[in-house]
């Protein structure tokens, strides 16, 4: 049975090569959206690494926070409060 109509026999590929040209442009095509996501993952920093690293990061200060006193908690909060107040007027403080 012959198909009546195939793109790539309208593009004048030979009926036998046919089949070999689907299969080499599909494996292609998602061969480089593949790529394509990946590249898109690493540059929004969405790897697993990536993330680790921050779920990471963010247990230990909460584990620091947890262990500072009351005094020490106050005195943080005060010392954020005093860089927002800085930085909202414009003006940026170096440490």
């Amino acid at each position: 049975m012959r198909i009546p109509f195939m793109p790539v026999q309208f593009a004048g590929v030979d009926p036998l090569q046919a089949g070999n040209v689907v299969q080499l442009v599909l494996v292609l095509g998602l061969t480089v959206g593949w790529i394509s996501t990946y590249i898109f993952r690493v540059s929004n920093k969405e790897m697993t690494y990536a993330q680790q690293l921050r779920d990471y990061e963010n247990k230990v200060m909460q584990k620091r926070l947890e262990g500072l006193t009351e005094a020490e908690l106050e005195a943080l909060l005060e010392q954020v409060e005093e860089e927002k107040r800085g930085l909202g007027s414009g003006g940026e403080q170096v440490n």
